[in-house]
């Protein structure tokens, strides 16, 4: 059985439209280097926004989450996931919404009710307890004892403290055990697995309080790696369907088991490390490894997993990775065929990082060599912790290398620099997915209309019909736009682009919205970048007579609203494809 299409088959029976996955890396969307739930790229739906596919949706969305980073290596933990989800946008509520997720798990997937329990919202000073929903589990045949009222923490989403849609939570349970459930669910028993979250969105929290929403909304999120383990009787998610040809095949290039808790770890985080690799960088958004943003991310896993390649003696210059990484895409690209389109690029791009990596690792072992003659007995937790974030090097692999010259490692000065660091790093996921959940402010959406008055006016200027967007990232300080083109602009050619757009800017053109057909569309001369990704309804915006794109917003009413459109740098972004940064004054 496959899960995703079991799921998106279900919903769509119950009057769901399906929507296609959208890129992993936001499209216009500053607030989050990825989007790390399904949820994330309805959030202008959740929050009014009508949906050009109706009040009813479902898809399975490519999701990836690096704040427990550290944590991949057990057997539960990714980077990289899949989530089902379907949503409703101001149409049904609770009661639809638990009964159809209990019918889903005990009829499609055939789980006994014997195995769930569930959890609902306790209520505090500002919500009432959701009895509600209670009632609602009651009806359908979890007892008392398997209903837990939690706080919080547990069951309210996304927080009491942020502001925007938001509401109180069910979560779904599975006793994942060969011991016989016990008769009451307990919060704190481990082997109570959370596998479904029924978001019931129904308030909105401004700086006065919490309000009734005038259309409430249901956000659901399934784990497709999660589920897929407890359909297969595993324990393991790396021992399911999912993964287990992946870790024979390291099990075959490196001549050790699985099994040997010393390697085990090791082929885990391969395995997730360059799945995740694979999928971001397969993506038509053209991330590929760098400092900053999305590629530091892309870069420190690629390393991170050549550094447990090196550590199962794999031969760095065998065709293990290779293999791998055609492995995946196989297995994918009925899904997301993008990965099957961009295999080369994908290839290339994380063999090239494997080679600059075996350099930096040079490097940081030579940097090691010259620590150890400043210390006679033991190296300073701050020293192992720069050893990690400049070169890579785990704490493991320090108090190894210490160990042969005769030396310890202050592995709770590492841990305290390391925890600081971690807690850093959640404080800016948090604050992006707080800016996300607040919407795009007037300046980003300024710079979204600009996008598209670029990418027309790129065509004019360089008398290019062919000429489309590859990408673009917006933040409230400028704008970035890639584009096909296999040369370097000139200065004449730059400043033509800036007078046409802020003449277009200065005729200040009614910027206007309808939906239609995705054909229909196509046929009228809308454009779209990567318009597999669009669902069969869209929404193409039209501004004056000079651009026609299909998009999902936001836009200003009026191109007067820009200002000024300035160019301040073009610059290569990859073989073929140009960036030009710019500001409105």
């Amino acid at each position: 059985m496959k899960l995703k299409d079991e799921f998106i088959k279900f919903f769509v029976s119950k009057g769901h439209k399906q929507i296609p996955s959208a890129p992993i890396v936001p499209e216009n969307d500053n607030t989050v280097l990825f989007n790390t739930a399904g949820m994330q790229p309805l959030i202008p739906y959740l929050k009014g926004q009508k949906h050009p596919l109706g009040n009813r949706l479902t898809d399975y969305q490519k999701c990836l989450r690096t704040d427990d980073l550290e944590e991949v290596g057990d057997a539960t933990h990714h980077t990289f996931f899949e989530m089902l989800g379907n949503w409703s946008l101001g149409d049904y509520f609770k009661k639809e919404s638990i009964a159809w997720s209990f019918e889903f798990l005990t009829e499609v997937l055939n789980i006994p009710v014997e195995r769930l329990a569930v959890s609902v919202f306790a209520g505090n000073e500002i919500i009432g307890k959701d009895e509600e929903s209670a009632e609602i589990w009651k009806s359908l045949g979890i007892p008392d004892a398997r209903i837990a009222y939690l706080g919080e923490e547990d069951n309210w989403w996304p927080n009491m403290k942020l502001l925007g849609p938001c509401g109180t939570d069910t979560e779904i349970f599975y006793w994942r055990s060969d011991e016989k459930a016990p008769v009451e669910y307990d919060p704190n028993d481990d082997r109570w697995v959370e596998i479904w979250n029924n978001v019931f969105m129904e308030y909105n929290h401004t700086e006065e309080g919490f309000t009734p929403l005038a259309h409430k909304n249901v956000d659901t999120g399934m784990g497709v790696e999660r589920v897929t383990a407890i359909l297969e009787g595993v324990n393991d998610n790396y021992l399911s369907s999912l993964f287990k040809n992946y870790i024979k095949l390291i099990e075959d290039y490196a001549g050790k088991s699985y099994n040997d808790s010393e390697y085990t770890a090791s082929m885990r985080i391969i395995v997730d490390h360059i799945r995740a690799a694979v999928i971001i960088v397969g993506e038509n958004s053209g991330v590929k490894p760098s400092n900053t943003d999305q590629g530091y991310i892309v870069r420190r896993l690629i390393r991170r997993a050549i550094r447990h390649e090196n550590k199962l003696g794999i031969d760095i210059n065998s065709d293990f990775l290779r293999t791998l990484i055609d492995s995946i895409i196989d297995d994918y690209r009925e899904y997301y065929p993008e990965l099957n389109e961009n295999r080369f690029k994908i290839v290339e791009t994380i063999e090239s990082e494997k080679t600059k990596f075996n350099r930096t690792l040079e490097k940081g072992l030579k940097e090691f060599n010259k620590i150890c003659t400043s210390y006679e007995s033991k190296i300073p937790g701050e020293v192992a912790f720069h050893l990690y974030d400049t070169y890579g090097f785990p704490i493991e692999l320090t108090t190894e290398l210490a160990l042969e010259r005769g030396l310890s490692v202050d592995e709770e000065g590492f841990n305290q620099k390391f925890k600081a660091h971690q807690e850093l790093s959640r404080a800016g996921a948090e604050a992006k997915f707080k800016s996300g959940l607040a919407g795009t402010g007037e300046v980003e959406t300024r710079y979204h209309t600009a996008t598209h008055l670029l990418n027309a006016a790129l065509k004019i200027v360089l008398n290019d019909c062919n000429i489309h967007q590859m990408g673009s990232n917006i933040t409230t300080e400028r704008m970035r736009f890639d584009f096909n083109f296999d040369r370097k602009l000139t200065d004449d050619e730059k400043q033509k682009l800036e007078d046409l757009i802020n003449e277009w800017i200065e005729a200040d053109y009614t910027v206007t919205k309808e939906e239609m057909d995705k054909e229909k569309a196509v046929e009228s001369g809308a454009e779209a970048m990567f318009i597999d990704k669009y669902p069969d309804v869209v929404t193409v915006y039209q501004i004056g007579d000079v651009s026609r794109e299909i998009c999902t917003g936001p836009h200003v009413k009026h191109t007067g609203e820009l200002h000024h459109f300035k160019i301040k740098k073009e610059e290569a972004s990859g073989a073929g494809v140009r960036r030009i940064k710019a500001i409105l004054n």
